[in-house]
């Protein structure tokens, strides 16, 4: 880590100052290092002052909302939202009944509880920066005070519940100083349902340290919380933050995204991070949770079941294989017995069910478990969660209406806004479960449903263009439900399963009447406040979906577009949840669904067995390559390059270092990859 703001400004950045966004040249708060990390400089004279913004870091048994605020003068303001997602707390008797199911320990801790350093007669304040880094970690350089210069990195441990604030000082004067420092420390204790609970925010700084011109010294500030008997004195900074390094080498190491546009490799790489990091202990074993303050140690049918878990076996990450794999399991073990609907999470450890509103639920499960499956190319697994896919399958059947299509309560957006009685989304999600349950069926010699699948495939896309095909604002699209009449943001979804019949105005109203610079309105309706609502996963699956389907340019552009705001941006590193409700929260899961835009989208990647897979990659005409290296395709190292040769693409896949595939294509060409074949 460097420890000097202004030197390694100048020389590492890398030119990702400006670009055109709708006619008008806009400036980046942030600027991409080579480091793979981004770099807020305040050296430089720029109008974004004051400016706040916030992040979230997480680790197995801690996760911290990092709120940070910058003055016109360049001081920071610094709280941190330190969050222990096991340590479930009792009801307070004037909050109300539902904050049982956010009753985390936790605590807010501002810049009161720090050190005093003192030089020369003077109480050192770190106050005004020089910069911040974002690289998985957070720094905070601050400017130099009587020839000390201090930056502060904060990072989660990755496997016991405290963070870090770690400080490292540097004497920038030509001779050696004295430097004394008063540690802090704060005990604040709670029962709660595990026993007795104690916040610690403590430093571990020697009382007296002796400079050399040039030197450093480092010490902790540790935000942790223990149980009964545990003790804080097993808080080890260095091994917090060698565990945290090695996560994001294992990042970097995996799934490696290599575009023309730096912006969206370095936003692919951050995102894997989001998405892998937010992975806890629980009752059900290491579980994958949305996060955002609101969300921890518990598991959702559409987050963890239909975002996040399909991506994992790309990923090839082992923790987050197994937090995917308990997911699925845990969902399995708690399937109805007859035909009740399914619980759409479990929260606060698994102990609460979330079974008083029907989603969709069930098409959500089909769509996720049956990909996840698929990618696994595991037979056992197969086997063991082939039930739940059936079951999800024939529970969405029998909720047809007579029209045939799929009747729900809700969608995942639970009662935010109108769904009718049969939405746009359930039946999609339905679609998209027949189509990859006839192919897992296929390939566990089920083929009497392979076939019976296939051909319900077939009824139901007659029926989302039948039932949901509307002429919207002048378009051929669809309408979300029958008595729906403006453009929704789920009208992505036939795009997303490879329904194209309507996809010249489905793409117009995403990217024309819906688009706004935070990405696709949930709804266009002046009437409403639906018209300021924004998911991010609306955008997501809406550019995934139009990049498979043929929409690559549109496609393309807006996601440079979005990429950029979400990365260089005023709210950054990672993609977010909503808007205005949450407040952009870092929610884990849709960093998975930004992942996914260039494994489903740009490279077409569809499963067609538990070791077979085709691609139909889309290269942009002003890209001459694309790479997606070490992808873990059915468990095996795989990379796929591809790289424009004239008006032809060369396609080469590599398996464990021995090429498999390397032959010319024509842009949208489908080629199968059958990873059961020995070369």
């Amino acid at each position: 880590m460097k420890n000097t703001a202004t030197s390694f400004v100048l020389f590492f950045i890398c030119q990702f100052s400006t670009a055109q966004v709708e006619g008008n040249i806009v400036n980046d708060y942030w600027k991409i290092t080579d480091r793979q990390s981004i770099l807020l400089d305040l050296t430089q004279e720029k109008n974004i002052l004051p400016h706040k913004d916030n992040i979230e870091m997480s680790g197995e048994n801690v996760s911290a909302i990092l709120f940070y605020e910058i003055d016109e003068n360049k001081n920071l303001k610094l709280n941190r939202d330190v969050i222990f997602p096991q340590l479930r707390t009792y009801n307070k008797t004037n909050e109300p009944d539902w904050k049982k199911y956010r009753a985390y320990f936790r605590k807010m801790v501002s810049n009161n509880v720090l050190p005093s350093l003192t030089f020369n007669q003077k109480t050192i304040v770190p106050s005004k920066l020089d910069s911040i880094e974002i690289n998985g970690m957070i720094s905070f350089y601050h400017s130099p005070v009587e020839g000390i210069k201090i930056t502060r990195t904060i990072y989660p441990s990755m496997s016991e519940r405290f963070i870090t604030e770690k400080w490292e000082i540097e004497n920038l004067n030509n001779e050696s100083l004295q430097l004394s420092i008063t540690n802090t420390k704060q005990e604040v204790g709670e029962k709660g349902y595990k026993g007795n609970y104690v916040f610690h925010a403590f430093s571990d700084a020697k009382k007296e340290v002796e400079l050399e011109k040039g030197a450093k010294y480092s010490f902790p500030i540790y935000f942790g919380a223990s149980l009964n008997t545990e003790s804080p004195q097993s808080f080890n900074f260095y091994k917090a933050e060698k565990s945290r390094m090695d996560f994001l080498e294992e990042m970097k190491s995996k799934l490696i995204l290599e575009t023309p546009d730096e912006r969206l490799n370095m936003l692919f790489y951050f995102s894997k991070v989001r998405a892998s990091e937010s992975i806890f202990n629980s009752s059900m074993g290491l579980v994958h949770s949305p996060g955002g303050g609101n969300y921890y140690v518990g598991i959702w049918a559409n987050d963890q079941i239909e975002y996040q878990g399909p991506f994992t076996p790309y990923l090839g990450y082992r923790k987050g294989e197994l937090a995917a794999y308990n997911a699925y399991k845990y969902f399995m073990k708690n399937m109805p017995k007859d035909d009740h609907p399914i619980a759409y999470a479990f929260e606060m450890d698994g102990n609460f069910v979330m079974d008083h509103l029907e989603r969709g639920d069930a098409a959500m499960i089909a769509y996720g478990t049956s990909h996840y499956i698929l990618a696994r190319g595991d037979m056992a697994i197969a086997e063991e969660l082939w039930p739940m896919v059936e079951w999800s399958l024939n529970f969405c059947h029998k909720k047809r209406n007579a029209f045939g299509a799929i009747e729900s309560e809700s969608d995942e957006m639970e009662g935010r806004i109108e769904t009718g009685s049969a939405n746009l989304s359930t039946s999609s999600l339905y679609y998209g479960g027949l189509k990859f349950a006839s192919t897992l069926a296929r390939a566990l010699g089920k083929n009497d449903l392979s076939v019976l699948y296939s051909e319900r495939v077939q009824e139901m896309e007659n029926v989302i263009e039948t039932y949901f095909g509307a002429n919207i604002e002048g378009l051929d699209t669809y309408k979300y439900y029958e008595e729906n009449k403006h453009l929704r943001h789920w009208i992505c979804l036939p795009l997303c399963m490879g329904i194209d019949k309507r996809k010249e105005g489905t793409l117009t109203a995403l990217f024309e009447k819906l688009w706004t610079e935070n990405g696709i309105l949930v709804e266009l309706n002046k009437d409403k406040k639906a018209q300021e609502l924004f998911w991010d996963r609306g955008t997501l699956y809406a550019l995934r979906g139009a990049i498979k389907i043929g929409g690559r340019e549109i496609g393309i552009e807006k996601l440079s577009q979005y990429s950029r705001k979400r990365l260089l941006g005023d709210h950054v590193p990672y993609v977010v949840e909503a808007y205005p409700e949450n407040n952009m929260k870092h929610l884990s899961a849709e960093s998975a669904l930004y992942c996914r835009i260039y494994t489903e989208g740009i490279l077409g990647m569809e499963i067609k067995g538990l070791s077979k897979v085709k691609i139909k990659p889309s290269l942009p005409e002003d890209w001459n390559f694309f790479r997606l290296n070490n992808i873990a395709l059915f468990g095996v190292e795989t990379d796929i390059n591809l790289e424009r040769a004239g008006d032809k693409i060369k396609l080469t896949v590599t398996r464990n270092g021995e090429i498999l595939i390397d032959h010319l294509i024509s842009d949208g060409q489908s080629t199968l990859i059958d990873l059961s074949v020995e070369n």
